[in-house]
């Protein structure tokens, strides 16, 4: 049985927590140094390191308070535990906002444009082996996609990530009917109040798809994704397309 004590405490699972927080670290210094960011009393305010580096301990130590809710050690394999430990420090650095008296939507919006600097790098890295392989955007769609639903999306089904793929024509479809990190949103929710952490999930997770299938295709366009459900959003899946040719950027229902 590939289950970790809940509280995953093991040196492993340590190191790989210090890495996302170093790359974070990385990532919230690249945006939100040059960030003018609205406070809740409608004035405007500008980060400076010291600010960043109380956000960062401040998420830190917040994250470590979600992981109670987050159950990492009931979840099936470690991608998905993985995917959930960076749903944690999501909902964590919103939160932190939040608490440092920062606007709701601003918030939101940073959150995920640091999420995107990360999430951005993982698309590079995980789409290099079939940008290198093929010049087809299809190709690379279908290979990637492949590999990642065999990390971190393995799908053994609920309470880890449970998805349907299949190929039709050039495109692979993937339809997510449990997603992980999106019940770990709802649970903090559900136990601890609405703070608007479902929509700075949705701002970020959920809308990285389209410019990360993007990436994934390598060809110079737009357009590679396509989605008219989202979990998030209280539909029954996520019904993802990620298309060999570009469709219309406009065609989203997200």
């Amino acid at each position: 049985m590939d289950h970790p004590p809940s509280d995953q405490v093991g040196i492993g699972w340590r190191i790989v927590r210090w890495a996302i927080l170093q790359r974070l670290g990385r990532s919230a210094r690249k945006v939100l140094l040059p960030r003018t960011m609205i406070r809740q009393d409608q004035t405007r305010w500008r980060w400076l390191r010291a600010d960043v580096d109380r956000f960062l301990a401040a998420t830190d130590r917040e994250a470590l308070a979600l992981r109670r809710i987050a159950r990492l050690g009931d979840l099936p394999t470690l991608g998905n535990r993985l995917m959930v430990e960076l749903a944690v420090f999501t909902v964590a650095a919103y939160r932190v906002m939040l608490d440092q008296a920062h606007d709701a939507v601003d918030a939101q919006a940073a959150v995920a444009d640091v999420g995107w600097d990360v999430y951005a790098a993982m698309m590079r890295l995980s789409s290099l082996p079939g940008r290198l392989s093929s010049r087809n955007p299809g190709r690379r769609l279908r290979g990637t996609i492949r590999l990642l639903l065999r990390f971190p999306f393995s799908a053994p089904g609920a309470p880890g990530y449970a998805v349907e793929s299949w190929v039709e024509g050039e495109d692979i479809v993937t339809h997510f009917s449990h997603c992980p990190p999106q019940s770990f949103v709802r649970a903090v929710i559900e136990t601890q109040g609405d703070r608007g952490e479902m929509e700075a999930f949705y701002r970020s997770w959920c809308l990285y798809d389209w410019p990360g299938a993007d990436i994934i295709a390598g060809d110079g366009r737009r357009g590679h994704y396509q989605r008219h459900q989202t979990l998030s959003r209280g539909d029954a899946r996520c019904d993802m397309c990620w298309r060999a040719n570009p469709q219309p950027i406009d065609d989203q229902k997200a």
